[in-house]
């Protein structure tokens, strides 16, 4: 599963400075967006990868029943299960049989919806539905599957931060005189209508799953190492976040819990700001302060920058802003307790830092318990283990890995080596 390839600096705009007029009418506060998961929740245990059993027996028979039991741990620990595939009939019945087992231990399943037309741009992770029709029909035997039952599920990662044909200074700034296409622009898709029709598949699904009682539903908002906080929320708002329960972070990434929080923080706010019709900011995400404006992205102690932007522009707003209108997260904490990798510096090309980087480790035990009232949960979404993908970073195509020596497995199949650095350096370490 690919993660950030290009960070897209969406700068903040200027400021803007207004005077509320006294007279003007004081429109009410929305609904509280209440927390969807009871603090209580206990999440599903999956069957694992086989790889994973085959690497137990591995060191067990070798004697090392030290590293034997860390990968059992690890396993043993809930995670999510990824939907990748299927016709309408047969996802729905895969659906129901882990949403089923999930009830029969008293637990709740994460479920990943990964079959979104271009997903990954084609790349370690391509494949997914092959039009707009065959989607909504896959989403519609997901959601069947689910039916009223419990779960949460993770919609799509990287289905907005890696959008075919997006443009995102359209019908915004007339000043662009040339199209301003991001970088994933498949020649099969119609540049046309590529990045509407994304939107309008997820905001489909969001609203299908949503009419399941007992389904938490959480879309893409990347990580703080990619999308900038408003860029995040305009997509998020375009993808139909208002009628979900929120969006998820660092799927499959290694980012940091400080800087998520904050970063997930900035983008609840900044949906409110820009969505709500009360706000001077509304339909405006790209006046909201990020991690790159005010703030350094590489110096954290500045982040309280953007903070007190967020105070003085959006808390300020007392006549329509509380707590309670903003939009919660989750946060993929399998991989991130270490934090990110930092690569050699080296000219000849992308060091691929996403892409089974060296000595991570397991972050977070998953809970819903998180004592933030914005963060529904802490949850193992990647399958901590599983490969990235066969990394090439700045070599060609087909050769080793150069970080690691070897050619390493395809995406999503098991990694002994990597597996033993996630439980080596697990932060906290596994008991």
């Amino acid at each position: 599963m690919t993660k950030q390839r290009k960070r897209r600096h969406f700068l903040m705009i200027s400021t803007l400075l207004v005077t509320l007029i006294a007279s003007a009418p004081v429109l009410a506060k929305s609904q509280a967006n209440s927390r969807s998961l009871d603090p209580n929740t206990q999440f599903y245990v999956p069957k694992p990868n086989h790889g994973a059993l085959e690497q137990i027996a591995d060191l067990t028979s070798s004697g090392n029943k030290a590293d034997a039991n860390l990968i059992k741990g690890m396993i043993n620990t809930p995670q999510a299960v990824w939907f990748t595939q299927g016709t309408p009939k047969t996802i729905l019945q895969d659906v129901r049989n882990t949403v089923q087992r999930a009830a029969d231990k008293g637990t709740v399943p994460v479920l990943v919806a990964y079959n979104i037309p271009f997903r990954d741009c084609a790349q370690f992770s391509a494949g997914g539905a092959t039009s707009l029709a065959e989607y909504k029909a896959w989403i519609d035997g997901f959601a069947a599957g689910i039916g009223h039952g419990k779960a949460v599920v993770i919609l799509e990662p990287d289905s907005l931060g890696i959008i075919p044909w997006y443009n995102p200074f359209a019908d915004r700034d007339t000043w662009v005189t040339n199209p301003n296409y991001e970088w994933c622009q498949p020649a099969e898709a119609n540049q046309a209508t590529a990045a509407a029709d994304r939107f309008a598949m997820l905001s489909y699904a969001v609203n299908k799953l949503k009419a399941n009682p007992g389904t938490s539903v959480y879309l893409d908002g990347t990580h703080s190492g990619w999308l900038g906080a408003g860029d995040a929320a305009d997509r998020l708002i375009q993808a139909g976040v208002a009628n979900a329960d929120g969006f998820f972070l660092n799927v499959s990434n290694y980012v940091l819990n400080s800087r998520l929080e904050k970063y997930g923080t900035w983008v609840a706010k900044c949906i409110a700001f820009a969505s709500n019709p009360s706000s001077w900011g509304n339909g405006h995400s790209e006046w909201c302060a990020s991690q790159y404006f005010p703030a350094d992205p590489n110096d954290f102690s500045t982040w309280t920058l953007t903070d007190q932007w967020y105070t003085d522009n959006v808390e300020s707003q007392t006549w329509w802003y509380s707590e309670s209108v903003l939009k919660h997260f989750v946060i993929d904490t399998s991989r991130n307790g270490q934090g990110p990798w930092t690569p050699p510096a080296h000219p000849a090309g992308d060091a691929q830092d996403w892409c089974n980087p060296p000595d991570r480790g397991l972050g977070l035990r998953p809970t819903a318990n998180t004592g933030l009232t914005l963060i529904d949960a802490y949850l193992w979404v990647k399958i901590p283990g599983e490969s990235d993908g066969q990394c090439n970073r700045w070599a060609p195509p087909g050769s080793p890995d150069p970080v690691r020596g070897i050619v390493d497995p395809a995406a999503g199949q098991w990694f002994p080596d990597m597996a033993l650095e996630l439980v080596h350096k697990a932060n906290p370490s596994l008991p």
